[in-house]
């Protein structure tokens, strides 16, 4: 099945594989003692995707806020993720089962490989993920952090569809050929960190348009990212007006002009998430850094 945006209750979606992904999600990084009145705020304003991890340590506080927003289960798409060290296929599955039940439910709907892991086979880690989904731990499975040729393997080696790779971008990182093999691959890609940590936010290339449309500039940078195909994304807030915030973005659109200019800040030092386990990123496809490849 390719992969196309429509709308559902009112709610754009992403549709991958038969996974529908809402287009904005509440990212939760870091939200921990705040995690529980972040996801009600988010779910109160109308969001329906709430992403987490075992790393983040609340996914318990996301299950909690959860149980108690009165949001009927199958109304809300929750991700999770297993860390890099958990990626042996018993581990694996030990992991993901924790996960489900620190969440307090019977299965969520996307689990993702946090990181990949040279030290563990693509082929171990990829069979113990396509288990998880077979075995009823997560409607739908994906990678994150998986640059082009790591993608493209595990695609190979899944026996289930992979549904999504959530990636970091934003306007100051060229992910074109992730984009690229993403939409070749019917796969959704999910933004993290969409707002580059904030750093996007005092751009005046970004702050001159949203004066323009009188927005606030991460709503700018939200929408740039919301009128490319099969694009998801997952701001992290806890400041419920600016969790409102960042879910009205549905309702105006940039000209060809604005998405181009947007396009064109990224720049080679733009990646924002630097981990030591990081594999080998791509090459920027355009703008300085990729005039050295």
């Amino acid at each position: 099945m390719g992969l196309f945006f429509q709308s559902c209750d009112a709610l754009p979606v992403v549709e991958a594989h038969g996974a529908r992904i809402p287009r904005i999600g509440l990212g939760t990084w870091r939200s921990t003692h705040e995690g529980v009145q972040a996801v009600r705020a988010a779910l109160a304003a109308g969001y329906r995707h709430i992403d987490t991890a075992a790393r983040y340590e609340n996914e318990e506080a996301v299950g909690q806020a959860l149980a108690a927003s009165g949001v009927p289960r199958d109304e809300v798409f929750v991700t999770t993720k297993v860390w890099h060290t958990e990626l042996r296929a018993a581990d694996f599955r030990r992991a993901a089962q924790a996960s489900v039940a620190r969440l307090g439910l019977d299965h969520v709907d996307l689990l993702l490989v946090h990181w990949p892991n040279p030290e563990v086979p693509l082929e171990e880690t990829i069979g113990a993920l396509c288990d998880a989904q077979q075995s009823g731990l997560t409607r739908h499975i994906g990678v994150s952090n998986f640059p082009v040729a790591l993608l493209d393997r595990a695609v190979a080696l899944a026996s289930v569809p992979l549904v999504a790779n959530q990636c970091e971008y934003h306007p100051y990182l060229d992910q074109t050929k992730v984009l690229a093999a993403c939409r070749r691959h019917g796969m959704a890609l999910i933004a993290h960190t969409p707002l580059g940590s904030g750093k996007l936010l005092a751009d005046p290339v970004i702050a001159e348009i949203a004066r323009e449309h009188g927005r606030k500039p991460a709503q700018i940078i939200l929408r740039w990212l919301m009128q490319q195909p099969g694009v998801a994304a997952i701001p992290k807030s806890s400041n419920p007006v600016r969790i409102a915030e960042n879910l009205a973005v549905f309702d105006f659109q940039l000209d060809a002009g604005e998405m181009a200019r947007i396009g064109a800040l990224a720049r080679a030092d733009g990646r924002v998430s630097q981990a030591a386990w990081h594999p080998e990123w791509d090459a920027p496809a355009h703008g300085p850094a990729a005039d050295k490849t």
